[in-house]
């Protein structure tokens, strides 16, 4: 695979569970303050103990100072794409450019249904999300938004506040028609947790996205690629996942930037988070970031 050259960026997972949002207020400071890019929250209003999406990322902004928010990934079936391009816009405008818009196709039809929503599947999905990209990267640009076919009438919307930063469109897709969309249509490519799609299996969607991408004109080096990381830092840690000391976390995610071209890693922490999150920032991120530079200045 390859490097496609992008700066590398580093967030965290947090927990939308209503019963940790102590801890989650917690992380949340300590890792703006820690220096990470993101933080990227779940989107599963089904779960009977989440807080919804959008309105805890409200929420933690108003604690936060600097880190930016990224939806991981905001399910478009229950969230019609013209409302959720205007939140993303309007929640960029509050927080001065510190949201970014992950979304999916929506994975769990039949909890979709019993919120109400309609459950797309196969290839219904795969149109009806594609369709959805386009609109809502019309909707974050401004002016009149139309768009009438089988999933979609949108009839003339006047869309804004257009925000000053762009708030970006990253598709989460691990099968091959999604990742074809991804390639065409998203402006970045976001990878389920490593435990459902391991290293191993990364060349093949890559490649996908690449050649899908390269078909309808765009330069593959354009699209993000960003990756869940779930694991445990430290020398005798064990569990699901990425499991070693720094050494090991800063070797392997430095390979799988220069090697399998992501540039974004969220680190979804086993065990005692706030501790994790403390040797993350303080030791694999630093270790990560020189490693790249030096490997890409030797280039």
């Amino acid at each position: 695979m390859t490097d496609y050259g992008h700066e590398l960026s580093f967030g965290l997972s947090l927990d939308p569970t209503a019963d940790a949002l102590e801890e989650t207020r917690r992380l949340a400071r300590r890792a703006d303050d820690g220096g990470l890019d993101y933080l990227a929250v779940q989107d599963h209003p089904y779960q009977p103990g989440h807080l919804e999406t959008w309105t805890l990322i409200s929420h933690l902004s108003a604690v936060t100072h600097r880190i930016s928010f990224l939806t991981d990934v905001a399910d478009l079936q229950l969230r019609p794409p013209t409302m959720l391009a205007k939140a993303a816009a309007s929640l960029s405008v509050l927080t001065e450019g510190r949201i970014q818009l992950g979304v999916g196709g929506g994975a769990f039809a039949d909890a979709i249904a019993s919120m109400g929503g309609l459950p797309r599947r196969g290839a219904q999905m795969v149109a009806f999300t594609e369709e959805s990209l386009h609109l809502m990267h019309q909707a974050l640009t401004g002016g009149v938004v139309s768009m009438q076919t089988p999933h979609h009438a949108v009839t003339g919307y006047r869309a804004g506040p257009v925000a000053s930063a762009p708030v970006r469109l990253w598709l989460g897709a691990q099968k091959p028609k999604m990742l074809n969309v991804t390639g065409r249509a998203a402006d970045g490519w976001i990878s389920p947790l490593n435990i459902y799609v391991p290293p191993e299996e990364v060349p093949a969607r890559q490649q996908i996205i690449d050649e899908a991408a390269t078909a309808a004109g765009r330069d593959p080096r354009s699209i993000r690629r960003i990756y869940n990381v779930l694991g445990t830092i430290g020398a005798h840690g064990a569990g699901p996942g990425l499991v070693g000391d720094v050494q090991v976390w800063a070797d392997t995610l430095s390979d799988w930037a220069l090697r399998l071209g992501f540039d974004t890693f969220i680190f979804w922490p086993t065990g005692d988070a706030e501790n994790q999150l403390d040797v993350f920032t303080s030791h694999v991120v630093p270790a990560v970031r020189a490693r790249v530079a030096a490997a890409r200045g030797r280039r």
